[in-house]
């Protein structure tokens, strides 16, 4: 069993925050999340697009914020359970948590900070007869190890920055990569966009646009695909088929956990510490409303500030916290490292 102060579900930037945060009062976090990597939707959807609202940053990219905040939170050392989905979770007659995974794992907690975004995220499946039945058996959905299409015919579909990065990186892995957009045109990053053209003209990406995989053949796993190209149809041999449509945010399972929830999202108390009406559940993001929510990063930041300080105070009874600003009073990690400001030099000018 996996025990800590308080439990995270979600690691997107709201949740990853939340760890800083609680590192300062010495709250020790561990994140569960359903994809297989840290970052959420900035990870997923749009790693190289450029946000312009983070304090400090005329314009970062998605991803290089992700990766920011990893290296801020790990001198606090957080632990993850990634690709699993929080299940189901029970109140302790001591008022804390056990939480358990989809594939079982447990997680005991003082408390509880869902942090999910906009829900756990599942692919947005194409509409082909069937496809469940190939799904790990050559349909893959996300690409959570590159090695397993090591030497391999794979086909890619989608026209966003997942389809063209995936496509680029694993040039360089599959045996033969083959792109298969609707449209001429990709919604991307300009520099993905050239990299896939360079690549096409190196052969090592096969392009086929406008065009779209309308079956899958095989006995027992992927073999070919069909395809729909401009009005013709013609069959292709692969041995993985990746949809790369984006994602669809759901509640999932969190629905059930007996939290109010309004309009697909959990109400909270925003007056004072974004508290669920289960006390000891926080819901902190884009996951949560109250009058006056806006669905922003630093919003998400802001909230996950308060929360923990409102955990402190209720694991603290009776024990004052005095705010100092990191400026002054520096930040000790729990590796034992220790950031703190250059010291003021007395020296009298002659």
């Amino acid at each position: 069993m996996i025990t800590t102060d308080i439990l995270i579900i979600g690691a997107g930037p709201t949740g990853l925050f939340a760890v800083f945060e609680a590192g300062l009062l010495k709250l020790k976090c561990h994140i569960i999340d359903a994809l297989p990597q840290i970052g959420g939707q900035l990870s997923e959807l749009y790693p190289k697009k450029p946000i312009f609202d983070i304090p400090g940053y005329p314009s970062v990219l998605a991803g290089d914020l992700v990766n920011n905040l990893m290296e801020q939170i790990k001198q606090f050392q957080p632990g993850f359970t990634l690709n699993e989905k929080a299940e189901t979770i029970q109140k302790l007659e001591d008022g804390t948590f056990l939480v358990t995974t989809n594939k079982g794992t447990e997680h005991y907690a003082k408390a509880v900070a869902i942090a999910g975004g906009l829900g756990s995220f599942e692919p947005r499946k194409p509409i082909i007869e069937d496809i469940e039945f190939y799904e790990d058996k050559g349909v893959e959905y996300f690409v959570k190890d590159p090695e397993l299409f090591r030497n391999k015919k794979i086909v890619i579909a989608g026209g966003g920055d997942s389809a063209l990065d995936w496509s680029i990186f694993l040039a360089d892995v599959a045996s033969e990569v083959t792109l298969v957009h609707r449209r001429n045109e990709f919604r991307g990053a300009l520099d993905s966009v050239e990299k896939v053209q360079e690549l096409k003209k190196q052969g090592k990406i096969h392009l086929i646009t406008p065009a779209e995989v309308t079956g899958i053949r095989g006995a027992e796993k992927v073999e070919e695909l069909d395809l729909e190209i401009d009005g013709a149809h013609t069959t292709i041999k692969t041995d993985y088929f990746i949809p790369l449509f984006g994602l669809t945010p759901k509640l999932g399972a969190i629905a059930n956990w007996g939290l109010e929830i309004e309009k697909n999202a959990i109400k909270v108390n925003n007056a004072l510490d974004y508290q669920t009406n289960i006390e000891g559940i926080y819901a902190i993001g884009d996951i949560n409303t109250y009058p006056g929510k806006l669905k922003l990063i630093l919003c998400g930041f802001h909230e996950a500030t308060l929360m923990c300080q409102s955990v402190f105070n209720k694991l603290n009874p009776g024990k004052k916290y005095v705010l100092k600003y990191t400026t002054v009073s520096g930040v000790d990690g729990f590796d034992g490292t220790r950031k703190e400001a250059e010291k003021q030099v007395v020296k009298a000018i002659e």
